[in-house]
C-alpha cells in the first residue's frame, strides 16, 4: 500500500487557540509534526496486517509523550493537563492505537507507580518507562469482570518475603510487548492491592489477542498468572482498595476524551476536503445541502467537545476536576467522534471504506474506544448517579 500523504489542517471554529499558551501550542505542533512524519505514512499498512509498530515506543519516549504530567525528576515532562490533552489529541488523530500506547504508559502505569509507589519503585521504573526503554501495561479487566472490577478473581496470597499471584487479565493494551505490568488483585482480606509484575517472572505470560477488527495497529493481549512469585517490595504500598485503580482510570479517561476528538478532527478534515474536490452532477458534493448539513453538524460537535475538554483540563490543572466530570468528557468525546466518523464515511462514499483514507480505520478503532475504560452506558450511569444521588449500578 502506498504511503498516504497527510494533509491534515486542524479545525478551530471558535479560535480556541487563543486559550492556549505559546508552550502548549508548540507542544501540539511538535506532536502533530511527528504524526505526519512517522505515523500517517505507515499506519494504514500496519493496521491492514494487524501489526504493532514497535518503533513508536522509543519515538514516543523521545518525544516526551510518556508520563508528560509526571515530575521531571522521574523522567516525566512536568507538564500541565492541557499539554497532555493536546498530545493525546494529536496522537489519536494519527491512530487510536498509538494514543492507547501512550496513555496506558502514562496514566495507567507511570501514574500509579508515582502516586502509590515507594520512592525506590519510582526511581527504578519511572525513568525507563518515560524514555520508552520499557513498555508497561495495566491489568484490571478480567475475562468475567469488565464493568464490575470489584468482582475480580485474581488473587495474591502471603508467602513470607513474597506473594503468590494467581489469575488472569483480558483486553490488556501493550501486554505482548511490556516489560512491566501494574496488576490489581485481591489479598486474603479481600482488599484490592496493586503490584508490579515483571516480564521473566516464572509463571507470568502475555498471550497476544488475535482476530480484532478494531485497534489493529495496537498490541492487545492477556496477562496470565500461574503461581507467580512477586517480591513484596513490588507491592504498591499506598494502593489499597478499588479507589486506587479507579483513580488511574480517571487520568486515562481524560486522555481518551482529548484523543477521541483528535480522531473526529481527522475525519472531519478528510470529509471537508473530499466534499470540496469530489464532483458529482457537475459540481462539488460540498455544494449540496445534505453534505453541508453533515459537515456543519460535525464542526459544531467538535467545537463543543473541544470546549468541554479544555474546561475539564483547566479543572485538572487546578486539582478541582471530579472523576464524574472526566467521565462526562470521555463519554461525550467518544460518542461525538463515532458519529462524526460515520458521517464522514458517508460523505466519502465507497472510497470511505478503503485504506486510501483514514476514516474507516478511525471508525473501527472508536468502537473499542467507546467501550474501554468505562463503556458508554457505564459513563451515562456515572453522570446519572452524580446528578440524582441514586446508584443505578446495583439492583
Amino acid at each position: 500500500m502506498a504511503a498516504r500523504t497527510d494533509l491534515f489542517t486542524s479545525p478551530d471554529y471558535l479560535q480556541l487557540d487563543d486559550l492556549l499558551t505559546d508552550e502548549q501550542k508548540m507542544i501540539r505542533e511538535t506532536v502533530r509534526a511527528y504524526v505526519k512524519k512517522e505515523i500517517s505514512p505507515i499506519i494504514e499498512e500496519y493496521a491492514q496486517r494487524a501489526d504493532f509498530p514497535e518503533q513508536i515506543v522509543k519515538q514516543l519516549g523521545d518525544l516526551g509523550c510518556f508520563g508528560p504530567t509526571i515530575p521531571s525528576a522521574y523522567g516525566g515532562g512536568g507538564l500541565d493537563y492541557i499539554s497532555y490533552g493536546l498530545m493525546m489529541q494529536e496522537l489519536e488523530r494519527g491512530d487510536s492505537g498509538v494514543r492507547s500506547t501512550a496513555s496506558v504508559q502514562g496514566s495507567l502505569v507511570m501514574f500509579p507507580i508515582y502516586e502509590y509507589g515507594s520512592e525506590e519503585q519510582r526511581k527504578k521504573y519511572l525513568p525507563k518507562l518515560a524514555s520508552g526503554e520499557w513498555l508497561g501495561c495495566f491489568g484490571l479487566t478480567e475475562p468475567d469482570h469488565g464493568s464490575d472490577p470489584a468482582g475480580m478473581l485474581t488473587r495474591i496470597t502471603d508467602a513470607g518475603d513474597h506473594v503468590i499471584l494467581n489469575g488472569a487479565k483480558l483486553w490488556i493494551s501493550n501486554a505482548p510487548f511490556s516489560q512491566v505490568a501494574v496488576v490489581w488483585a485481591k489479598d486474603e482480606h479481600n482488599e484490592v492491592r496493586g503490584l508490579i509484575v515483571e516480564r521473566g517472572m516464572e509463571g507470568f505470560s502475555t498471550p497476544t489477542t488475535h482476530g480484532k477488527w478494531s485497534l489493529r495497529a495496537s498490541a492487545t493481549g492477556e496477562l496470565v498468572f500461574d503461581r507467580v512469585k512477586v517480591p513484596k517490595v513490588n507491592l504498591l504500598p499506598k494502593a489499597k482498595g478499588l479507589k486506587a485503580p479507579l483513580s488511574c482510570l480517571t487520568k486515562a479517561r481524560f486522555g481518551i476524551a482529548w484523543g477521541a476528538i483528535g480522531a473526529a478532527m481527522d475525519c472531519y478534515d478528510t470529509a471537508l476536503r473530499y466534499a470540496k474536490e469530489r464532483i458529482q452532477f457537475n459540481k462539488p458534493i460540498g455544494s449540496f445541502q445534505l453534505q453541508q448539513k453533515k459537515l456543519a453538524e460535525m464542526i459544531t460537535a467538535i467545537t463543543k467537545a473541544q470546549l468541554l475538554n479544555w474546561r475539564v483540563a483547566v479543572l485538572m490543572n487546578e486539582e478541582k476536576a471530579t472523576p464524574q466530570q472526566v467521565s462526562m468528557a470521555k463519554r461525550n468525546a467518544c460518542e461525538t467522534a463515532a458519529d462524526i466518523c460515520r458521517d464522514a464515511r458517508q460523505i466519502l462514499g465507497g472510497m470511505g471504506i478503503t485504506g486510501e483514507f483514514s476514516v474507516m480505520r478511525h471508525m473501527m478503532n472508536l468502537e473499542s474506544v467507546i467501550t474501554y475504560e468505562g463503556t458508554h452506558d457505564i459513563h451515562l450511569l456515572i453522570t446519572g448517579m452524580d446528578i440524582t444521588g441514586f446508584n443505578a449500578f446495583k439492583g
